[in-house]
């Protein structure tokens, strides 16, 4: 009596899959070991079982398997290192477009938009990063504003000195005025617009005694006149 065609779908009851799975995979290591010896091949078998355990065989070692299929698999051949390439630029694409969404995201989250599908805990977490950068800010505001009052005090004291130097001058030009002044009035020069001194030294008395004469002769002497100035 022959056997029954197995259905190929997943054994449900977990004791017959494990014992399934036993028989079929050293089943399956067997013939890959007798394909490799009876026609000279080399064969890699890597099997995981639903648990994670890892089985593995390599005829000629299956890190020399693994390396000449990369080799295989990667070498270019036709327009197999074009279609290659662009894949990966298509992958690159793909990433980078992800990674604006997930920005945009962010911005419109900080912004206060689009707060619906968060979580609570999501809402923290973006609450915090609110807080940190609000304090980032309060604390570049008072730097600048504390630069800024540092400038205006220089610029004070900048100031104050040019102040304290325009006194001194106009302090100095005012004495040395008053010094050309007083001297000018006491050698005698001309103060003023209507005031002028003399010095005596050089006054020269005048004298002089004009007359007029009239005529030439006695007979006119009464008509004589006299002009004393």
């Amino acid at each position: 009596m022959g056997r029954g065609r197995v259905e190929l779908k997943r054994i449900e009851n977990k004791i017959n899959r494990q014992v399934t799975f036993s028989k079929r995979r050293n089943g399956l290591l067997k013939k890959a070991y007798e394909l490799s010896v009876l026609c000279d091949a080399e064969v890699g078998l890597i099997i995981f079982s639903s648990r994670g355990k890892l089985y593995e065989f390599g005829s000629a070692g299956l890190s020399k398997t693994l390396e000449r299929y990369q080799r295989c698999c990667y070498t270019p051949q036709d327009n197999s290192a074009t279609d290659r390439e662009t894949q990966n630029w298509s992958q690159e694409l793909s990433k980078l477009k992800a990674k604006y969404e997930t920005l945009q995201r962010s911005q419109r989250h900080l912004l206060g938009e689009d707060l619906g599908p968060l979580s609570v805990k999501e809402l923290q977490q973006l609450e915090r990063q609110l807080e940190v950068a609000l304090s980032q800010a309060r604390q570049r505001k008072t730097q600048i504003l504390m630069d800024q009052m540092e400038e205006l005090r220089r610029k004070e004291r900048r100031l104050g000195d040019i102040n304290k130097q325009l006194k001194s001058k106009l302090e100095s030009d005012g004495q040395g005025s008053f010094r050309g002044i007083q001297g000018t009035w006491e050698s005698g020069t001309v103060v003023g617009n209507n005031a002028f001194a003399v010095n005596p030294s050089h006054a020269n008395p005048i004298d002089c005694e004009p007359t007029l004469q009239i005529g030439t002769g006695p007979a006119e002497s009464n008509f004589v006149q006299g002009w004393v100035l």
